[in-house]
């Protein structure tokens, strides 16, 4: 950041040597950098920095560790985590989940306009789905669930479940959905979750032809609908017992989801039906 300065001053009619002596370094230093202002090591740098940008644009919760795997694994990069983290701190590149010592937590601006307004009813399906995540502690470490719910019928048409709350655990639950119900311009309802504002997600959105909305920053309420079915999963799973092991804890999510939700769990919203047997009845009506 020096040398452009000598260089000016040195244009200016200032003796270089004069410069280099009162900022205290070496001409022949100078006069290198002159001969060959990029360094490789710069321009290597400088091509990380734009794939490091590229891999947080996709998935903002990543950190300089996630972003140092995904430089090896996606694009060839071979770089130290201390080299990755030092590129990082300089460009302002951080996960969004970072704790940061006397500061809360920023909400990131959304990327949907509010489509839904709390009013979670459904004239048909794959009109409205709503979608969020959940987590609870085992002994191994934290297990994550994503949930995309159709407010037709409150049938939990995709789902994802991982160790990391990254993006690719919305993205993995709604082509999930996508894949069952092969649906198109439904409004898919979140809060503003890092997750649902990474541009892997967005992308399959519009890929697919849905339309993203999204609720105000810290208002359950405008996601309600969805919130009430994670209370029944915490009711009914999560705090029923200890979990020792990730694994155990997936079946039992999968297991109550599939057989109770879906095929036991009757609900007054839905006439006294479960989710399968309000669809299939109004399938049935609908095609006669």
């Amino acid at each position: 950041m020096i040398y452009p300065l000598v260089r000016d001053l040195a244009a200016n009619e200032i003796p270089v040597v004069v410069t280099c002596r009162v900022l205290r370094f070496s001409p022949q230093a100078f006069y290198k950098w002159r001969a060959n202002p990029v360094s490789k090591r710069d321009w290597d740098d400088a091509h990380l920095v734009d794939a490091a940008r590229e891999i947080h644009a996709d998935d903002p919760v990543f950190g300089y560790r996630f972003i140092a795997d995904e430089l090896a694994a996606e694009h060839g990069i071979t770089a130290s985590e201390n080299r990755v983290h030092r590129l990082c701190k300089e460009h302002r590149i951080a996960s969004v989940i970072s704790k940061r010592r006397g500061r809360g937590l920023r909400p990131g601006p959304a990327v949907h306009d509010d489509l839904v307004q709390r009013d979670f009813s459904a004239v048909s399906p794959n009109a409205l789905w709503l979608t969020d995540i959940t987590e609870h502690r085992t002994d191994e470490g934290k297990l994550y669930l994503c949930a995309v719910k159709d407010a037709y019928s409150g049938r939990i048409v995709g789902y994802s479940i991982d160790s990391r709350m990254k993006a690719s655990l919305a993205v993995a639950a709604l082509r999930n959905a996508i894949a069952l119900r092969g649906p198109h311009g439904t409004v898919v309802h979140s809060d503003r979750g890092s997750q649902f504002r990474s541009a892997k997600f967005v992308r399959l959105l519009r890929d697919a032809g849905l339309h993203g909305s999204m609720g105000r920053v810290g208002t359950c309420a405008d996601n309600a609908a969805m919130e009430s079915f994670f209370a029944l999963v915490q009711k009914n799973v999560l705090d029923r017992r200890r979990w020792t092991t990730r694994e155990e804890l997936r079946l039992a999510i999968v297991f109550w989801i599939e057989r109770t939700y879906h095929r036991r769990r009757r609900q007054r919203g839905l006439g006294k039906l479960t989710p399968i047997e309000f669809e299939t009845v109004h399938e049935v009506a609908h095609a006669a």
